[in-house]
């Protein structure tokens, strides 16, 4: 299998029926799986993907824990030699899957806003609402470079690796946060580059557009927690993180 496009969802059924089709549909997926990992365990996702035998599109349910590091498992579970991760209300454009990548490096693709002109190519090293990283300043799509280019950091909307040189996240990562910045900054320091693939672009719906219900958990300490295991894992100072949340909630988080 040369090529894995994975998703880990949580209760968005509608974003993973939209995503899958938009796949099956639109992109040439010779040699290529889709992978569903459902952290939240739904029988009606699954009762989907198992009633329709969608060839070369594979259920795997991982209930272990809540949270957005269970991407981890797109990348253990994949059979394929290059993993994309996508979120499940990602749409591809056409021939963004049309070359892949080659050497060690961590890719990310264009997010394009949803008047399909102008993106985002990558963010900025800059904390603002109680996150690491904000988005640069928008772009035409026609004004991109031929050829991948080097960025701080993006949106884990979509990203990829090869699968043998996945370098991973921490795995005390919990709930929503605290990937950001931390998995580019670990590429930096094993030596590698964090790049942008001009070619591979994608929109992403925002929750702003989604009305259901999500019992989907958001803790601001566990935030910071993740930060702190983030950063004292690379050996970096902590001092931004306090800096941001504030003593008192840092020292909540290691409390805790």
């Amino acid at each position: 299998m040369k090529l894995t496009i994975g998703m880990a969802t949580y209760g968005d059924i509608d974003g993973v029926y939209f995503t899958v089709q938009s796949l099956r549909l639109y992109h040439n997926l010779e040699d290529t799986e889709i992978l569903i990992i459902d952290n939240k365990g739904s029988d009606k996702l699954f009762n989907w993907v198992k009633a329709w035998g969608f060839y070369k599109v594979r259920y795997e349910r991982f209930t272990e824990f809540q949270g957005t590091a269970s991407r981890q498992q797109v990348f253990e579970q994949a059979k394929g030699e290059y993993v994309i991760c996508i979120d499940s209300h990602v749409l591809l454009f056409p021939d963004a899957l049309e070359r892949l990548w080659e050497g060690d490096c961590l890719i990310h693709g264009p997010m394009v806003y949803d008047n399909g002109n102008t993106c985002c190519a990558g963010m900025k090293d800059v904390w603002r609402d109680n996150m690491w990283g904000i988005w640069e300043d928008a772009r035409f799509i026609k004004d991109l470079p031929d050829n991948p280019f080097e960025i701080w950091g993006h949106g884990l909307g979509l990203f990829g690796s090869r699968k043998d040189t996945w370098l991973g996240f921490n795995p005390g990562f919990r709930q929503f946060g605290g990937e950001e910045g931390y998995i580019h900054e670990k590429y930096r320091k094993a030596g590698r580059k964090v790049l942008c693939l001009p070619w591979m672009l994608w929109m992403h719906r925002f929750e702003s557009l989604r009305e259901r219900e999500n019992d989907y958990r958001r803790d601001i300490v566990q935030r910071v927690k993740n930060y702190i295991l983030g950063f004292e894992e690379l050996g970096m100072d902590i001092k931004p993180i306090i800096d941001h949340f504030g003593t008192r909630l840092v020292e909540k988080a290691r409390n805790e």
